[in-house]
């Protein structure tokens, strides 16, 4: 795919795009970067539209600041305006998969005016919680739900660093639909779970023996190759801001998101399996009351837009089509 960088709010921004038309722009998640959306890239080309996916703040070859702080959902939705801003564009419709959902989500509740539609996988419009994040995530004295793990800088990076290839093998397969299905604590090996205070995320996490059919060794390659190059702190420093979040977002309690917005989820999605999160789903037109549709993506994992991707593809451009043309 045709890539550049373009200069946004202090940092280089990496960028891959293609088509012309009217801009759909992508936002990854965890452990990923712009590859994440090769297939809609394509698709989304052909269909009329510029495609634009960068890689993330803190991932790939687009810059990783130092500071912990530089990563809060305010910098992130900030990174994106500015792209529109070096593309000349004055508005785009925006999609997100795990992380990237919820900047998109956000986004489109800062900044309607710049994002007339949005479209989250995975990762659904949740009301702020009552406390910050940390305080209501679970722990025991032997584990710790991964989001606390991943809290002190140095811990899950020693972990996730020292062998980039196992780390992502292991994390790409566990949340994928090959992993197993998914039914709220059904034990199934979760990379987004319980976490052991002494061996780590990893160990109890299978390594495939086979990598699933929508990845193909080339394409893991892309991931080791910018993992290995960037390591995961910048990636990490996403979560050691859920707090600081909270706390940033207090000033937009009450708002609602008010554009055009689609939800799609796997149907094996290990988000599933956490306690509340169909609850949440159910709750989402308080939030949404534009949601157009959600929808339930079969025989799919955590990956949606990598392992089903004419079926997100699709979705996208039905979607994109009547919020920009309706």
């Amino acid at each position: 795919m045709p890539c550049r960088k373009l200069a946004v709010n202090g940092l280089n921004i990496h960028i891959e795009e293609q088509g012309e038309g009217p801009v759909v722009l992508f936002a990854h998640g965890f452990p990923e970067t712009s590859y994440a959306w090769r297939h809609q890239v394509a698709a989304l080309a052909a269909a009329g539209f510029h495609a634009v996916a960068p890689d993330m703040r803190g991932y790939g070859e687009t810059d990783s600041p130092a500071e912990v702080t530089r990563y809060s959902t305010f910098d992130l939705v900030g990174d994106l305006v500015g792209l529109l801003d070096a593309l000349s564009c004055e508005n785009a419709i925006i999609v997100g998969n795990d992380w990237g959902s919820t900047v998109a989500w956000q986004a489109t509740l800062l900044r309607p005016d710049r994002f007339k539609g949005v479209v989250a996988i995975g990762v659904p419009m949740m009301d702020a919680p009552p406390a910050p994040p940390t305080t209501f995530f679970p722990q025991t004295d032997d584990e710790l739900f991964y989001t606390l793990y991943f809290q002190e800088p140095g811990v899950a990076e020693a972990e996730l660093d020292r062998n980039v290839d196992a780390t992502l093998r292991k994390i790409l397969f566990s949340a994928s639909r090959e992993a197993g299905p998914r039914r709220e604590g059904d034990g199934t090996p979760n990379p987004f779970n319980m976490v052991s205070r002494n061996t780590g995320l990893l160990p109890t996490l299978p390594t495939p023996d086979v990598l699933p059919r929508w990845l193909s060794e080339a394409d893991l390659a892309q991931y080791v190759n910018s993992f290995r190059r960037t390591g995961f702190r910048g990636a990490l420093n996403y979560y050691r801001n859920l707090d600081a979040n909270w706390h940033l977002q207090r000033s937009l309690s009450g708002l609602k998101i008010e554009v055009p917005a689609l939800y799609m989820v796997g149907e094996q999605d290990v988000g599933l399996s956490m306690p509340g999160m169909r609850q949440i789903i159910d709750a989402m037109p308080d939030l949404v009351p534009n949601l157009k549709q959600s929808l339930t993506i079969p025989d799919c994992g955590h990956w949606a837009p990598q392992e089903k991707p004419h079926e997100v593809s699709e979705a996208i451009i039905a979607f994109s089509r009547s919020a920009y043309f309706r």
